[in-house]
């Protein structure tokens, strides 16, 4: 795999580019490098030894004096954490004063991706990274310094608190309140919430000594009422113990403290050693946030998946009732501030999706080039006389293979792509930026949804090469297909990504941002026009170019949202297809151009064959989807539930 990262990064995406922009200026093509060295180093000693070890000893709920539950996890959990946050990766893209090391975040993410292919369940660290950007573009100085700089440190971590029991996807129907408190507070507007988060990955746990919950709740009316839908809707730190400012009321100084241990005992009040550059603050006393339960899962066993109540009355923080929040942004924006986290989520969650295709996609090889089973075919038949061959001599078995490694590969360069889009949006020229944020904007559903249902397939593959021993414990194919089938329903499931991408994405702006896409594509394909090697695959992706272009004029050619939406969901599997071939010719042009460094043979014949099996056999079901998306087709929509 790394081989395919180093050339991705390399020769295809040239991100060593970026090190002439000022952000960037200190690093090298050697940096980035020892950064990927060293992610593999720790994921091979810290992760990969125990994903079956998570897996197997499930988190576990113990009861705390005061009678709350709390969540214990394996000691490789721990281990694990430790060597992540002391490697810095939880600030990699962060400035240098916030402990950062300004990396781009296409390296960041090219790191994590080795996290994520040897234990899912163990990587949910990215959470905390990724709440903690969220605060650091919505919150205040304070919450940045005391919140965010606790968890870019790994003292601290963070979850994201979105679905509710009752309201599952549908935010508009969250229930959870937030009243305005009646005192100021330093760390910005304080509130009370009361209500209940369900889904909430590592909202409990013994890993750190405070977990920081980012939490959508609604601001009543006037009235006191919740106003239907997404209005009033707000962002919310939630911390699990409360965080106080130093004695003497003189603000929160200039740094962040260390906090010293863990504190379980909620009465607890023990200041912290100032950091260099002054400041104090002390954790407080529990805020009013109680595990209810844990969520038994088909696969990341070993994340703790949780329910928790808010405000429920088992403690009075600060004297009063109510789990105390503080307002992030402004009140009604809280769905603004969350999907700052959640589109980088939902790239997360397009890597965690493809590693483990990858994972599955490793294992199956090497079964099928151990594996002798069955003889090749002579003549008119086959030769029993002769011994088994390798599994891998079967034409079948180079068929699942390669497939994998199309989906897998494919996927790996789109998701590198969008995060250097991220880059580009950061730190490029006006010009550029806009572009590649508009380009993004488009390519996120993607990014998400086309692993998450195709690598998953590539896990299937990997489990059917192994036969049925890929059906038992003894082998590791089967968890990685467990650990997978999640990326399909979290951060959005694949039908909300559909109608994302055809119901807003596609036709927002007038439609600008799928013709920067379709622009795109076309310089790919007039390259490769002009190369005996790749014309027809050019020929191919201008026609699902095309195809595409119809489907969407055509799904709202009758200004009917139910019509046009009726079959999102094929609509979004063409897309990706299109996008993902545009991807493979791209890749393999670059691989033209890189030829001349002496690549390996074997690895030039593999993305060729890669990029030749996507065209051959899976761009041909981009004009059957869109088929329906072009006529309307209402057969989905118009059955009746009595008739199911």
């Amino acid at each position: 795999m790394r081989s395919t990262v180093d050339f991705f990064l390399r020769d295809w995406l040239k991100i060593e580019s970026l090190t002439s922009r000022p952000r960037f200026a200190d690093h090298s093509s050697d940096t980035f490098s020892a950064v990927l060295d060293t992610a593999e180093t720790i994921a091979n000693e810290k992760y990969a030894p125990f994903n079956r070890t998570v897996d197997s000893e499930e988190p576990q709920t113990e009861v705390n004096p005061d009678g709350t539950l709390r969540v214990v996890l394996p000691q490789a959990t721990h281990d694990a954490w430790r060597a992540y946050a002391e490697s810095g990766m939880l600030a990699a893209a962060q400035e240098y004063e916030l402990g950062g090391m300004q990396l781009p975040y296409v390296v960041e993410a090219a790191a994590n991706m080795f996290f994520s292919k040897a234990s899912i369940s163990i990587s949910w660290a990215l959470l905390t990274t990724g709440n903690a950007n969220a605060i650091m573009v919505s919150g205040t100085e304070a919450q940045k310094e005391v919140f965010a700089a606790n968890e870019f440190a790994g003292r601290w971590a963070g979850t994201m608190c979105l679905s509710e029991p009752q309201a599952g996807s549908s935010l508009s129907d969250i229930a959870t309140r937030a009243v305005l408190d009646d005192e100021d507070d330093a760390l910005g507007p304080r509130y009370r919430l009361t209500g209940n988060k369900m889904w909430i990955s590592g909202g409990e746990h013994d890993v750190t000594e405070n977990i920081v919950h980012l939490v959508l709740a609604k601001i009543p009316d006037a009235e006191g009422k919740l106003v239907p839908g997404t209005r009033g809707i707000s962002l919310f730190i939630v911390p699990k113990f409360l965080v106080l400012p130093p004695p003497g009321g003189e603000g929160w100084g200039e740094g962040v403290g260390t906090p010293s241990q863990r504190r379980e005992d909620a009465s607890t009040l023990s200041p912290n050693p100032s950091p260099p550059g002054g400041g104090e603050f002390q954790i407080g006393e529990r805020n009013d946030v109680v595990l209810a339960g844990l969520n038994h899962k088909l696969g990341w066993r070993g994340t703790p998946n949780t329910l928790l109540n808010f405000g429920e009355g088992k403690f009075k923080p600060l004297g009063k009732a109510g789990a105390v929040g503080y307002l992030v942004g402004k009140p009604g924006e809280g769905l603004k501030g969350m999907f700052h986290m959640m589109n980088e989520a939902r790239i997360g969650i397009g890597l965690a999706a493809t590693m483990l295709g990858m994972a599955g996609f490793e294992a199956s090889l090497q079964y099928a080039k151990d594996r002798k089973q069955g003889r090749p075919i002579v003549g008119s038949g086959k030769d029993a006389a002769q011994p088994p061959v390798p599994l891998i001599e079967h034409a079948d078995i180079k068929r699942m293979l390669l497939a994998q490694k199309s989906y897998c590969e494919g996927a790996m360069a789109l998701l590198l792509y969008c995060a250097k889009l991220v880059d580009e949006t950061n730190t490029g020229e006006p010009a550029s930026a806009a572009d590649a944020k508009l380009l993004l904007e488009v390519l996120t559903p993607v990014a998400k949804s086309w692993p998450s249902e195709n690598c998953l397939e590539a896990n299937s593959m990997a489990i059917q090469i192994h036969g049925g021993y890929g059906y038992t414990r003894d082998f590791p194919v089967e968890q990685y297909w467990r650990d997978n089938r999640l990326n399909m329903i979290h951060e959005g499931t694949h039908g909300i990504q559909a109608l994302d991408l055809l119901g807003r994405k596609v036709v927002m702006d007038g439609g600008k941002g799928l013709m920067l896409l379709a622009y795109r594509i076309n310089q790919t394909i007039q390259r490769a026009f002009h190369n005996p090697l790749h014309a027809e695959h050019a020929q191919s992706l201008a026609r699902a170019l095309q195809h595409v272009g119809q489907a969407t004029k055509f799904a709202w050619s009758s200004g009917n949202p139910n019509e046009a939406l009726a079959n999102a969901t094929p609509y979004l599997q063409a897309f990706g297809h299109m996008v993902l071939a545009w991807v493979w010719l791209d890749v393999v042009l670059a691989l033209d151009d890189a030829e001349t460094k002496q690549l390996d043979a074997s690895f030039v014949e593999g993305k060729r064959a890669a990029c030749t099996y996507f065209f051959h056999y899976e761009i041909p079901k981009v004009e059957a989807w869109l088929a329906v998306v072009k006529s309307r087709d209402m057969t989905c929509a118009n059955i009746s539930a009595d008739a199911l």
